[in-house]
């Protein structure tokens, strides 16, 4: 079966689509918890400056290693080595699967709005729903690659309509005075720094999906159009999501948004425009988040595929169907989005526990595709061909590689350890691959470092928890 090709528009839907999940839908109660409008236009300059950078830096490596396939683990296993490459490959994986429970836990709480049965998410009949889900998802995409990439193509368009909406009615509500109340953050007590800081993690969250095109390069047309289509994507996601989290602090109080249940942008239209307003974006969460679950579980087992492909994870990952769907990659995904839902019943604020921890491990690979990006720029490796854009270039990654290190910092050891707790067992798929192919399983000795590191950062993670230092 031939393999049919996405066109830039197909891929740019795919990054747009990845972008656009359940993480806008609940910017206005996250940020309003946290800070004003003045600390939110300064976080957005962080994260947007810092994820434009690594969108560049995802450009420049698409276009200057068009042989590297799902670009976004295979550049560190380049760049560093088999086992750094397994971890970004592994980390984003799991990152990925953590994602997309939030998206489930999102979908039954604001079902819980309508429906009590649902809870906040995580009740036993919530817990059942999203199984079937999961499985009705899981059995579609086996169907074929192609056909839930066109069906990603018009949930995308489904999604931001009511986004849109949104943004239109409040810019007709809106009060210069209620927003020059707010700008400094109202009655919050801590410094613009620290408002700025709380932010973090959840800016990486929403802007994760920035490299969808990039997984995607081996269906791409031509190479050119993943570049542009990761920079297209980046342009309008940023800007629908800035213009989300500041525009409802000019038609309420800080604090009326802060206290609001998720998804918040449902709360704060039904406070502008009455119950419609709640039912209509309700529904456009729907749409939107089950589209972004598709999506990311794409995503997910064309990581793994790409891993076994290249013998990073077990051979038996880079089995495809007759449809040409990574069979192994996708069923082992699948199990454990599932096992990862049943956990959230006994989560206190699951959709947060998840929010960050996805963010946590999905900076590891981040930090590896940024510090490929600084490596090849220093050497000059693939500048023979247009040298003047090497300094450019450095500069961009040296950017990229500063902004990652800083939201690894602001994310906290909290998500660094429980990141760990995953990682250690996770190894166990690196040490089957290298049996297969008879070979050491760790080559160098910073590779028994680094998994001593990880193991000695489980351990004091499982005893944190077990004490109850660390809370989820």
């Amino acid at each position: 079966m031939a393999e049919q090709k996405m066109s830039r528009t197909a891929l740019t839907a795919m990054v747009v689509g990845g972008m656009v999940g359940a993480g806008i839908f609940s910017l206005p109660r996250t940020f309003a918890t946290a800070t004003g409008p003045l600390g939110a236009v300064i976080a957005w300059l962080i994260a947007g400056t810092g994820m434009y950078m690594l969108a560049r830096v995802f450009q420049a490596l698409a276009e200057r290693r068009p042989d590297i396939d799902a670009g976004v683990y295979a550049y560190a296993r380049e760049g560093f080595g088999d086992y750094p490459g397994f971890l970004s490959a592994f980390g984003y994986w799991i990152g990925s699967c953590i994602g997309n429970v939030s998206y489930w836990v999102l979908i039954k709480s604001t079902m819980g709005a309508f429906f009590p049965v649902f809870g906040d998410g995580n009740t036993v009949v919530a817990i059942l729903v999203a199984s079937v889900g999961i499985w009705l998802f899981h059995f579609l995409i086996l169907r074929g690659v192609q056909q839930a990439a066109a069906i990603n193509k018009i949930v995308t368009i489904a999604k931001v309509i009511p986004i849109l909406v949104f943004i239109l009615l409040l810019i007709f509500a809106f009060k210069l005075d209620l927003f020059r109340f707010n700008f400094y953050g109202g009655d919050l007590t801590n410094g613009l720094f620290e408002q700025v800081k709380a932010t973090m993690l959840v800016t990486v969250f929403v802007f994760i999906g920035i490299e969808g095109a990039s997984v995607y390069s081996r269906f791409a047309k031509e190479r050119a159009d993943v570049g542009k289509a990761t920079i297209m994507g980046f342009i309008i996601v940023t800007s629908l999501m800035v213009l989300v989290t500041l525009l409802p602090y000019a038609v309420l109080q800080r604090a009326d948004i802060a206290g609001m249940r998720q998804p918040s942008m449902a709360a704060v239209l039904e406070s502008v425009v009455g119950p419609w307003g709640a039912i209509f974006v309700s529904v456009g969460l729907l749409v939107s988040v089950l589209g972004a679950y598709l999506a990311w579980a794409l995503i997910c087992a064309e990581v793994m595929f790409a891993a076994g492909k290249s013998k990073d994870m077990p051979k038996a990952f880079a089995r495809v169907n007759k449809n040409n769907v990574p069979v192994v990659a996708l069923w082992v995904t699948s199990i454990i989005i599932q096992l990862i839902v049943i956990t959230t019943y006994w989560s206190r604020d699951a959709f947060s526990l998840m929010l960050n921890l996805t963010s946590a491990t999905t900076l590891i690979p981040y930090l590896f595709v940024a510090a490929y990006g600084l490596m090849i720029a220093r050497r000059g490796e693939t500048y023979a061909v247009r040298p003047e854009e090497r300094r450019r270039d450095l500069i961009l990654a040296s950017l990229a590689v500063a902004y990652t290190l800083f939201m690894i910092y602001a994310g906290g050891l909290k998500f660094i350890l429980l990141s760990a707790i995953l990682f250690a067992p996770g190894t166990v798929f690196y040490y089957i691959a290298r049996r297969e192919q008879g070979k050491p399983v760790f080559a160098k000795t910073s590779d028994w470092v680094t998994f001593g590191v990880i193991v000695a950062a489980a351990i004091y993670g499982v005893y944190g928890l077990s004490t109850g230092a660390i809370s989820i």
